[in-house]
């Protein structure tokens, strides 16, 4: 019995580079990651999206934007 792989995703760095603030865990430096991902249904490109990450440099927690209103 043979399984196979339909839909994928792929997905590259863009572009990295400092962000304002600091972590509230440690105090560090934030960055922001730039992700292009693809995804393909039997080599078919269904989606192509590009989110912004935003990550400590020093203890590398991903850190979630919250906006209030």
């Amino acid at each position: 019995m043979c399984m196979l792989y339909v839909l994928m995703e792929k997905k590259r760095e863009i572009g990295r580079k400092q962000a304002p603030g600091q972590c509230p865990c440690c105090g560090g430096k934030v960055e922001a990651l730039d992700v292009e991902s693809r995804w393909t249904f039997c080599f078919l490109p269904i989606c192509f999206l590009i989110k912004r990450k935003y990550f400590c440099s020093l203890c590398a927690k991903r850190l979630v934007l919250l906006y209030h209103k």
